[in-house]
Parts: C-alpha cells; structure tokens; sequence
C-alpha cells in the first residue's frame, strides 16, 4: 500500500513539474506592482499574478512551483541562482546604445557639495536595497576594496556593521530595521515598495530629499529635467556631470534579468507570452506614480532572450560573483598546497584518482581530483573556483579565454626542448586522413561521412569546417557532409548518427558526448572512427596515425586542399594548418600555484622520471587521458600571456572566421560573451 502511495504521489509530482504551462504567473511585491500586473493581465490573459512581501519570497515562490517569474537585479540573481533556489536568469533587460544589456553602478551627490569618494566617512548615504547591484554590492565592495571601509572579513565581524560605523546614518531597505542602516528610511526599511526610499526611484528620492548626502543607483536613474543639479563622484576623488557616466563609475553591472525553474519549455512560453503583448507598455510605471520600475525598469528599451545554458554565475560573470564573494566571507590569500584537477569521464577520473593518492606521498604538494561530463562543464568548475585547473586543446583555450581563464603551461612533444631555457613552443599539424583504397581527395569530400575528435576541438573541427567554410560560405556542414561523428553534437544531428557510444549499452546515453566514454571521443577515438569504417575521413593531428602500432600506416594517406593524396609521413607538405600545443588553464588569481604545483608534480611523475609509482604523461585505461600522451614535460606560459596570443595569429583568424557560424560555438562560449559587462576573473 506505501508503495502504491509513494508512486502516486511521485506522479502527481511529475505532472506538476511537466504539465505545460498555459499561464505566466508573474510574482510582484508591492500593491503598485500588483496593480500593474492585474492591468498586464486584462490585456494579456496568458498572464496572471502572485503576490509575495519580498523578493526573497518570490524566489522561495518560483522555486516551489507556485509562481514562474519575477525580474531581479543583479545581487538577487545571485541568490535565486544559489542551490538551495536554483533558478536562472532567462530574459535581459536592454537598456539600449547608452548601456544595452548592461548599467553602469554610479555615486551621486548634488551639486555645489564639497567631498569627493574618498571623503564619505561620516556622511549620510542612500542605498536601493541589501545586496542589490548598485546600491550596495559595488559601491561597498568598491570602498572596501580601495581601503576606505575599514573590514577585516566575516569572521572579524558582519560586512553591515562596519559600513553602518563607515556612514554615520543611512537608508539600505532589507537592512535590520534597529541598526544605523535603516535610521534614513521613511517607512519599514523592508526591501520593497512598501519603503519609500527602496529601489533606484527611491534612494535618489531619499538624497533629493536630503535625508542622504550620497546616492547609489544606476546610470539612468536622474531624471533629464533634474540632471544639472547633480553630480557623480569618480573614483579618483573627482566629480563629473550626470551624463559622464562612462568615465565617472563604480563599476558596469548586468541588466536586470526575468529569472524562473531551469525548464526550457517554460524559458521559451515565457519569451513568447512577453513578445505577444499588445496595447500595453511593459516598461512604463507612469500610471502608477510616485513608484518606478514596476516589473521591469522604466528605462528599459527591449528585452533580449539569453543561451540556453545560461545560469546566474555566468550572467554576473567572475568579476561581479567575486565582489559578491568579498562581501560575505573571508579571502584567504595563503597560497595553496594542493590544486583541483578537472577529469571528464570515468577513464579521465580513475587515472586522476591514482595521481592524488601518489601525490600524497612525499611530494610537498598534492593533486584533488574533481569530475565533470564534459570539458565546458570543467570549464565552468575552474571559473566557479570548484576546480582549479585542465588541460584543453586550442579551441578549448579560445573557449575558457572567453571566460577569462588563461594559459599557465603547455605540453611539450620534444624531449630536446625540455631542458631548453626559453625553448620554442611545440605545435602540431592538423591534418585529414583517409583510406588509401577510398581513392578520396579535398575536392571530393562532399557528401562523405567524417570522423571528429569533438565538436569546438582545433584539429578535428576548428581547423577543417573552418577550411570548409572558407570555400563554401556555409554554415550548415550538413549539406557537406552526409552524416559523421563529431563528439559534442546535438544528439539530433547527422554527426551523432556514427558516434559509437560506449559500446556497453542499447540507448547509450554516452553516444556522441564529449568525454571519453565516447569511442570515438578525441584523437584516437576519430581515427577509429575511420579504421572501423564509420566515416570516410578523419581530422585528427599527425602523429596520432604514427604513434599507432596496431594500424598500418600504408594503408592510409593524408588530403588537402589543392593536392594528390601523399603518405601519412608527408604531413609538413600536406597539413590543414600548424596549431598550439594543449595548454592548461585556470584562473588569473590561480596561475601561479598552479604552475608552481604542477612543476613538483612532473619532478616526481614526468616522463624523465624512471621507476615513479606514477606516471602523468602515460594513459593505462584509454589514451591521451588528463594529457596527451605524446607528452614530454609541461612548459610554463609567460605570466600575463593571454589566450589569443598563446594561440597566435594563423589560429585566431581561423577560429574568428569559424565563428560566424553561431551554431557550431560552444553553449559555455555563448554565455561568457553575452554582453560586454561580464567582468571575468
């Protein structure tokens, strides 16, 4: 009988979470908002409305299915992203050519008052609300960053008291209604409407009132008619006009943004029930004056769907989660012993496994190991100091620069050049290898299948759709290639359709991912691909044919374009492009201890070693696994080198020109370039 109950309560459940939606329950928090929204409603039935008494309610709201959406600043998207919510930002405001998905955090104060930023110990200040983007985490984090609020960190005692011993009254709406930061406040200091003096609109009335001496708001909040009466305080203890807002600022700040469930489906009826709005200005508060920004910010222009995998952390970016980071725990500065190594799938994992208990012997520093599906998912870790650090092939290093991780060592194939002192990068080809008795050249590809080490990698995809791109104009490589393997893929798409899998299972949910567990994943995997008959070319580097002794290299030739097929040994002659070396990326702030780490782990474990318990560079249970195995030593990176120098020239021209083929780049790509404000680590 328990049984019986659990699976109907259990299918209840999935049907609520899978029913399709046939309304946009949209959650407000003021009876304003709540007017706006019923008039939204009457207009556009798809809408309905859900009264909460705070943002933090409506967060709580959306996450347990009782509402769907709610528009949230930047401070906020970080706590509806946090785990214990797990929602997403899903739809950016755009504020148009002044600002477009991003605002710029500005101090303003009236005019023909005499201090400057570095002079607001003792004043009164104005604040939109706690931990909001421009009212509090950047001008807080701004001044504890320039040394001005006096903070020791969280353990030394709450961020809120030594602002509130910094200003010598305030108004921070959400604050603790009995200390100095709500003494300014009109009405309950609740992070709401209810306070007069919350949001934009209200901490700039709270200084036009002179309860305040300084505003925290955006950009856009003075209104045109008033703008000669006040002024922005620069960060060099200047003061600019209203409208020098570009280079008199705190810091740019992401768009607000609509958040709801990670759900797809609803993302999308969201976007379509907003876009079929008629007859009503989503953007305009002004029939509900005094309040502003009601749903969304009045100065709104449009709004711009976002990636699909988009999430709060990579909406915010690094530099904006690291001021939120500063101002709720303690950054310890002392460097680590031991860095996080990123492994994707479960070869890539056990071989990390053995290289952390080894390193835990006498090595003075030590390896943990973390695990992830794919290389993006490992890239996300790094960014999110979950993870510390991989190795990635070159389209990789364009991705993870993206993000604003950087090189900090590269592999090294010539065992000459390791104990060269500035000795010169190692490259390899990239190059397309074909049956010798399929009788193929370049120019009759078309219509073939291929075989891809991944979708995004240099030598298996950058490299050779880029070529083929350059001769055809067109981004759909479908019509050039009948079907193929290309790791990565969607799982719908033609270069699925000869992925292999694991080989374990009916319904292989390994088939075409982008780790090992795929067969014909990477170097070995695409030449595989090509020996076991699944595709008619593959695009792999020039040793990766040479290094395999169970193939007969006579039975094989390389093709490119403009020339007769020639031996696989003939590679300097006939190579799609030279391309970088792999190269571990990090972080900025981890770039040192990574390399410092990583240089005491190939003393121990390198290729030069005889008789280590372990070895970096050797692959037991797979090949090229955590690195490749061609692999001599790891060479540092020059510090401040960043990942389109590293890659060079000749690369980044082809990688670029790849590039406006939107539907091959990186989902993780996408998200980190979204818009411009996205400050990285």
């Amino acid at each position: 009988m328990k049984t019986l109950l659990l699976v109907a309560v259990l299918g209840c459940l999935a049907t609520v979470f899978a029913a399709p939606a046939n309304k946009v329950r949209w959650c407000v928090t003021s009876d304003k908002e709540q007017e706006k929204c019923a008039a939204l409603a009457a207009k556009a039935p798809v809408f309905s409305c859900v009264r909460k008494d705070s943002v933090l309610a409506c967060i709580v709201a959306i996450r347990a299915v009782e509402a769907d959406a709610i528009t949230l600043d930047g401070g906020d998207i970080y706590t509806a992203g946090l785990i214990n919510y797990n929602l997403q930002p899903i739809i950016a405001e755009d504020y148009g050519i002044t600002s477009d998905t991003c605002y710029y955090a500005v101090a303003v104060v009236k005019r023909g008052t005499q201090f400057g930023l570095r002079d607001l110990q003792g004043k009164k200040s104005c604040h939109t609300g706690l931990d909001k983007s421009a009212g509090w985490n950047i001008p807080i984090g701004t001044l504890v960053s320039m040394g001005l609020i006096q903070w020791g960190g969280i353990e030394e005692k709450p961020v809120e008291e030594a602002v509130s011993n910094y200003f010598s009254a305030s108004c921070v709406p959400g604050a603790a209604r009995t200390s100095k930061l709500c003494q300014l406040c009109r009405g309950d200091c609740s992070k709401s409407h209810t306070e007069p003096y919350y949001d934009y609109s209200g901490a700039f009335q709270c200084l036009k009132d002179d309860a305040g001496q300084v505003a925290f708001v955006k950009h856009l909040t003075v209104p045109e008619s008033e703008k000669a009466n006040y002024e922005l305080l620069c960060k060099d203890n200047t003061r600019a006009p209203i409208d020098n807002y570009k280079s008199c600022h705190l810091a740019r700040a992401p768009a607000h943004a609509v958040v709801s469930r990670k759900n797809p489906e609803l993302a999308e009826f969201i976007w379509n029930s907003l876009n079929s709005v008629q007859d009503f200005n989503l953007f305009s508060s002004e029939a509900y004056a005094p309040s502003k920004n009601l749903m969304f910010k009045d100065s709104t222009m449009k709004l711009v769907l976002l990636p699909a995998d988009m999430d709060s952390f990579l909406y915010l970016g690094a530099g904006y989660t690291s001021i939120i980071h500063s101002l709720k725990k303690e950054m310890t500065a002392t460097p680590s012993l031991a860095i996080k190594w990123c492994a994707v799938g479960h070869g890539e994992t056990s071989k990390c496994d053995a290289w952390s208990i080894n390193s835990m012997g006498d090595v003075t520093t030590s390896i943990e190991c973390q695990t992830a599906a794919a290389v993006e998912d490992c890239l996300k870790m790094i960014m999110r100091k979950e993870a510390d650090a991989m190795a990635v092939d070159g389209g990789q290093v364009y991705t993870a620069g993206k993000c604003g991780l950087v090189p900090a060592m590269e592999e090294q194939y010539d065992a000459d050049q390791c104990s060269v002192s500035g000795a010169s990068a190692s490259s390899y080809y990239a190059v397309a290898v074909v049956k010798k008795s399929s009788g193929l050249t370049w120019e009759t590809l078309k219509g073939k299948k291929s075989c891809h080490t991944g979708v995004g990698r240099t030598a298996g995809w950058n490299v050779p759709m880029g070529q083929i791109h350059k001769q055809t104009g067109d981004c759909d490589f479908t019509k050039f290639f009948s079907s193929g393997c290309a790791p990565g893929s969607d799982p719908s798409s033609p270069f699925c359709t000869q992925c292999a899998g694991s080989g374990k299972a009916v319904g292989d949910e390994s088939k075409c991912k982008a780790s090992a567990e795929e067969q014909y994943y990477g170097y070995a995997g695409a030449l595989r691909c090509l020996i076991e008959g699944s595709g008619d070319v593959a695009f792999i580097k020039h040793s990766t044919i040479l290094e395999n002794n169970d193939v007969n290299r006579d039975d094989y030739q390389l093709i490119c374009p403009g020339k007769e097929p020639v031996a696989v040994t003939d590679y300097l002659s006939c190579h799609l492009a030279a391309v970088p070396a792999h190269a571990v990326v990090t972080r900025p702030d981890s770039r040192n201890d990574v390399v410092r780490i990583l240089q005491a782990q190939q003393a121990a474990f390198g290729a030069s070693v005889i008789d280590a318990t372990f070895s970096l560079f050797k692959s037991d249970s797979g090949k090229n696994l955590l690195f490749k195995d061609s692999t001599k030593c790891l060479q540092e990176v020059e510090a401040g080198t960043s990942y389109d120098k590293f890659l060079g020239t000749e690369y980044m021209t082809a990688i670029n020109s790849l590039r406006q083929c939107t539907e091959t780049t990186p989902g993780l790509e996408k998200s980190c370039t979204f818009h411009s404000c996205q400050e990285k680590n």
